[in-house]
């Protein structure tokens, strides 16, 4: 897609960014705190980004759209946030209209409005845009190599633990790159920058297999996926397509505990990235503490009652914990506290001082 910023004119600009600071209020609760703590120009940048990211998301999730079909949506999309192709953003809203359901809320409000998102992305300066293109554009290219993978079954079914982990890499591992990308730049001094970028794919991980515990019943129920796999749960007797069976529930808590450890493994890398986030251009340590911080107190009640991750509404920590890591993220952080409070989440809901 070619950058057309400068024929746009700069209110409209403001206006679509204003508009896409507030639904990512609607789309992500927990990405919405980030970018509400970040200050300017980061801000913006990460809530462009995480936009870009959400649209063909959204699509990948969207279980009433044929597999074939929503292979090529992602595969045009990929098309307008490649700079060499001229797919314009208004052929993509047109092929996904019909897609679109009346009452799909926020995140189908956000696809509808695609073109909103791309001014603001070809708005931004060409460090920002060329730190953002080449994570979401591999985020893209992996959902269609995962639909089509599955064409056949309607939803993804997982086959073994190291495809979760290359589903993973697409879905989270490349956000944890795109955000790398931002948080740093040709100043940035070795020492951070190399901790940061070999760590970058464990805090996306990290983050996105506490997803997938914490919402198996969800994901089954709402999107027809599974994502805990096929070879684990044969081994306990569960086929993926009766997962919701409630004879076969111990059978899942076996893979879900699994997969807390598996998440578990990576919170130490996580954390070293965490400890060398530079505050620099509005970025602020605090921004990324919290969905770091939450994600542990996810952990923590998955195991607590694992049997809760089939219920449509999955496992979730209180809103008062959330207030609580918010406050006590914002109160500072260095190495030393955000091990303590990591520690301190693990055992117990943490409360406000």
């Amino acid at each position: 897609m070619a950058d057309t910023s400068e024929a746009v004119d700069p209110a409209t600009i403001e206006s679509d960014l204003a508009w896409s600071h507030e639904i990512v209020q609607e789309v992500s609760r927990t990405f919405a705190i980030t970018i509400d703590i970040l200050e300017e120009p980061m801000s913006s940048s990460i809530c462009v980004g995480y936009l870009l990211c959400r649209i063909p998301d959204t699509i990948e999730d969207a279980g009433h759209i044929p597999p074939e079909t929503k292979a090529s949506l992602l595969e045009t999309y990929d098309s307008i946030l490649d700079p060499a192709e001229s797919t314009s953003v208004e052929a993509f809203e047109r092929d996904v209209a019909e897609w679109i359901p009346e009452d799909g809320g926020a995140d189908w409000e956000l696809v509808a409005q695609t073109d909103r998102v791309l001014r603001v992305f070809e708005s931004r300066p060409e460090r920002i845009r060329e730190a953002i293109r080449p994570p979401a554009r591999e985020l893209v290219g992996g959902m269609v190599t995962f639909v089509r993978r599955y064409a056949s079954e309607g939803g993804l079914r997982l086959q073994a633990r190291e495809e979760l982990h290359e589903y993973c890499h697409y879905a989270a591992g490349t956000v944890g790159e795109l955000v790398t990308n931002l948080v740093t730049d040709e100043e940035t001094p070795a020492e951070t920058r190399e901790p940061l970028e070999d760590n970058a794919e464990s805090f996306g991980l990290a983050l996105q297999l506490v997803n997938i515990a914490k919402d198996v019943g969800a994901d089954f129920h709402k999107e027809d996926n599974v994502y805990l796999p096929a070879d684990e749960l044969n081994a306990q007797g569960v086929d993926q397509d009766a997962l919701d069976n409630p004879d076969n529930a111990d059978g899942v808590v076996a893979v879900v505990r699994r997969t807390i450890d598996d998440a578990r493994g990576y919170l130490d890398d996580a954390q070293t990235w965490l400890e060398h986030v530079p505050e620099r251009a509005g970025n602020r340590t605090a921004a990324w503490a919290i969905p770091y911080l939450l994600a542990v107190g996810t952990l923590r009640e998955v195991e607590s009652r694992p049997e809760d991750v089939l219920r449509p509404e999955g496992v979730k920590v209180s809103r008062q914990e959330v207030g609580a890591v918010i406050e006590a993220s914002l109160g500072g952080l260095d190495a030393d506290t955000l091990g303590e409070l990591r520690r301190q989440i693990a055992d117990e809901p943490l409360v406000s001082l």
